[in-house]
């Protein structure tokens, strides 16, 4: 657990000193975003634009950390064991791209489609059964959604065989 600590206070103080607009914290066991993070990087935060959370443990993210980081373009939180996101997520302005693939969503994390600049949505490998299509078409930038490996309901496969403006990965029968 101490080597898990040092490597995350490593990697931080390497985003802060280096002036970096990344933070990579995957693979530190994490259950939860280190409070002291926040105070840590709250002089640089603005900058930071990519944050990789992937192959953690952790179930949730307060809404906090998106407050704080309000710049943030690409989020990666692959590998976690997340069923929701907080409804601040919808506010970030800036995002473009996130990956919750591998985690364990039931439920299509909805204020994802207020986000106007999302372009790359990656839920591949949770357990969603429906999607909102009719607010997923409505979203401006949206290229890219990863659906791939979710039990998704007949009517929602039967739904997704019509032509969408944004490209759909599906998991072929």
């Amino acid at each position: 657990m101490a080597e898990a600590v040092a490597n995350v206070a490593r990697r931080i103080n390497a985003t802060v000193e280096e002036g970096k607009d990344s933070l990579d914290l995957s693979n530190c066991q994490l259950i939860s975003f280190p409070d002291g993070v926040f105070k840590v990087l709250r002089t640089v935060s603005e900058n930071i634009r990519n944050i990789t959370l992937a192959d953690n443990k952790m179930k949730a993210l307060s809404s906090k950390f998106f407050s704080t980081f309000t710049q943030l373009r690409e989020l990666d939180l692959q590998g976690n064991i997340f069923t929701k996101l907080p409804d601040e997520v919808g506010e970030m302005e800036h995002m473009t791209c996130i990956n919750l693939a591998n985690n364990s969503f039931s439920i299509f994390p909805e204020k994802l489609t207020e986000i106007a600049t999302l372009e790359r949505i990656d839920l591949e490998g949770n357990s969603i059964t429906e999607l909102p299509l009719e607010k997923l078409s409505a979203m401006p930038a949206l290229k890219w959604l990863n659906v791939k490996s979710n039990p998704l309901s007949s009517g929602t496969q039967s739904a997704l065989q019509s032509p969408y403006k944004f490209e759909i990965l599906l998991t072929k029968e």
